[in-house]
């Protein structure tokens, strides 16, 4: 199966996620088959936060399922938009 998910960056006590589509049986900072934005928790709003929404759409028709964390920032990115 193939998710939507964040993958950890950064240093100690300040974290940097890159979300990416991997497979589910990766591990979470291991091998990924695309990039598609990246989010930074210590700022407010989605000012840390860029998503490639037109890639995401396609990943998401193709059956890829979206993580809990990654789905809150694509509802919220949605939102923004309009």
């Amino acid at each position: 199966m193939v998710r939507i998910r964040c993958a950890r960056g950064g240093r100690n006590k300040s974290p940097f996620y890159r979300i990416v589509v991997a497979d589910s049986r990766s591990p979470r900072d291991g091998k990924f088959i695309d990039q598609i934005g990246h989010f930074n928790p210590l700022l407010e709003n989605l000012d840390g936060c860029k998503l490639d929404l037109d890639k995401m759409q396609s990943w998401i028709e193709k059956g890829a399922q979206l993580s809990p964390k990654v789905k809150s920032i694509y509802k919220a990115m949605l939102k923004a938009q309009k």
